[in-house]
Parts: C-alpha cells; sequence; structure tokens
C-alpha cells in the first residue's frame, strides 16, 4: 500500500510559515494584500476565487476584487492593470485566465508588473522560471508540487524524474523546478514514443496530463513517488487526476490523491506568494 502524500499536513506547515511572516509585515504597519481581476464569471474562475480569499482570510491576508464584464474592452482592462501596478497597498496579483477571445491575452498578461506576478503570468516571470533569477514568482501548481516533495522529506538530488506534459503552466515549470533540485528530468508529451516504458524508469513522477485517468499501472513501477497534478470529473461526476489511483496506488511507493492533494497545497502558496513580494519589497 502507497503512502499517501496528503496535501493537508503541506497546507498546514507552509500556513504556519506564512501567518509568521504576516505577523513580522504587520508589526510594520504593512497589511499584505492580493488583488484579483476577473473578466466575467467562469465557474471555475468563481471556485477559485472563493478559495483563495478563504485562505486569505485564514491567513490573515487581505484582498481587493476588480470584476469586469465578459464584454470588457482591452483598453478598460489595461486601466485596472495599471491601477493595480501604482497601487503601493496590492502586493501580488491573481488575474483569471482564459481572457475572452477578443482581448489580446498576451499583451494584457505582460502589462502586469513581474513583482507582483503572483502566478506566473508574465513572460519575465516565465523567464525567471528558467533563469534560476529572482524575477516574479513561479507557477502556484508546479510550486505546490516542489512543497510536497519538500515536506515529505524526497530528495531530488541525483534522482531520475519524468514529468508528462510540457505545458507552460505546469510541465516546462515543473521540469525546471526539478533541475534547480538537481535531478535528472525527462519530459513527455503526446508524441512521445512509448510513453509507459519511459516513465516506468522514473523514480519520481509528476503528472500533468490534462486527461482523467491517463495514466495506469502499465507507466509505473514499484518505488516510485508520484505527484498526480490533474483535476477532472469522471463520468460519476468526481473529482479525479490523471492518474488512475486504484490501478497505481496498490504499485508506487507514495501517492498524492485527488482530491486532497497538489490543489489543497495550490491556494496556500498563492497566498504566500503575495506574502513574499510584500517582504521582498518591505523587509531586504
Amino acid at each position: 500500500m502507497a503512502k499517501q502524500l496528503l496535501g493537508k499536513e503541506v497546507t498546514a506547515a507552509l500556513n504556519e510559515r506564512i501567518k509568521a511572516d504576516v505577523a513580522a509585515l504587520k508589526e510594520k504597519g504593512i497589511n499584505p494584500t492580493l488583488g484579483i481581476i476577473r473578466v466575467g464569471e467562469r465557474p471555475d474562475d468563481l471556485s477559485y476565487e472563493r478559495g483563495a480569499t478563504k485562505r486569505c482570510e485564514t491567513l490573515g491576508v487581505e484582498y481587493k476584487k476588480y470584476l469586469l464584464p465578459e464584454d470588457v474592452s482591452q483598453e478598460e482592462l489595461l486601466k485596472v492593470i495599471d491601477e493595480v501596478n501604482k497601487d503601493d497597498n496590492i502586493h501580488g496579483v491573481l488575474m483569471f485566465r482564459p481572457l475572452p477571445k477578443h482581448i489580446n491575452q498576451s499583451v494584457v498578461e505582460n502589462a502586469l508588473s513581474a513583482e507582483k506576478d503572483v502566478d506566473c503570468q508574465t513572460d519575465a516571470s516565465l523567464g525567471g522560471v528558467f533563469t534560476g533569477k529572482q524575477i516574479g514568482f513561479p507557477p502556484c501548481t508546479p510550486q505546490a508540487c516542489m512543497e510536497i516533495l519538500d515536506h515529505y522529506g524526497i530528495d531530488c538530488t541525483g534522482k531520475k524524474a519524468v514529468v508528462i506534459g510540457r505545458s507552460l503552466v505546469v510541465g516546462k515549470p515543473a521540469a525546471m523546478m526539478l533541475i534547480k533540485k538537481n535531478a535528472t528530468v525527462t519530459v513527455c508529451h503526446t508524441r512521445t514514443k512509448d510513453m509507459p516504458a519511459v516513465t516506468r524508469e522514473a523514480e519520481i513522477l509528476i503528472v500533468a496530463a490534462g486527461r482523467a485517468g491517463v495514466v495506469g499501472k502499465e507507466y509505473v513501477s514499484p518505488g516510485q513517488i508520484v505527484i498526480d497534478v490533474g483535476i477532472n470529473v469522471n463520468e460519476e461526476g468526481k473529482l479525479c487526476g490523471d492518474v488512475a489511483y486504484a490501478e497505481v496506488e496498490p504499485i508506487v511507493d507514495a501517492i498524492t490523491p485527488v482530491p486532497g492533494g497538489v490543489g489543497s497545497v495550490t491556494t496556500s502558496v498563492l497566498v504566500g506568494h503575495v506574502v513574499e513580494a510584500a517582504m521582498r519589497k518591505y523587509m531586504k
């Protein structure tokens, strides 16, 4: 039976660190604040927003919402971004994506100041992930994966790590972050030949395939650590990951459940980035 790498344990430890930083900031009269920019009312955006604001409240971080209609012009949206960039009381910004099709998403994303970009939406922040420089912040989801590995004492040095998925949101940043931890990394994708043969060789396997249950028992081998990033809804209407948990769990050494794994850590990482942004500015 595999060890469950539970997100709630990681979140609890992370939250204690965040609370200590919030207290240090408030002693200096600084209230760390998240700016939330949402265009329209996509159900998944609303759900994430509720989770983020609740976590902010739990950790003593303030937030300010900028809610815009679905048909907002690009010019108006850029004005809002300029406003939050210039507001010294806003330390981090979360802007929900994808944006409506009439808006040039790349232009809007890169209008955000990198130092306030707490979920790696700008090219500058992404450059920071790939160069190892402290520019902006890494994406929250792959950072949550790293927090899980760290919390459970999983040393990546010299380990063979495989990442399934090559998106700029999870796959590629996760690969770079594993390299920073001295792992030897292979990235698999839809054009990878005989993917199960590649993934079975991994000691650490991060799955961000974007398809429910796509990674079954033929993809894994004994002794592996499996981090399942996927969040899907199955035919029964239940949340599930990209890993076929019932098949994989009896084989591997440790695995994150879905729900209760990576997703539960992500909102604390987001709030932690807001607090860190304030710390970088005021606690040098």
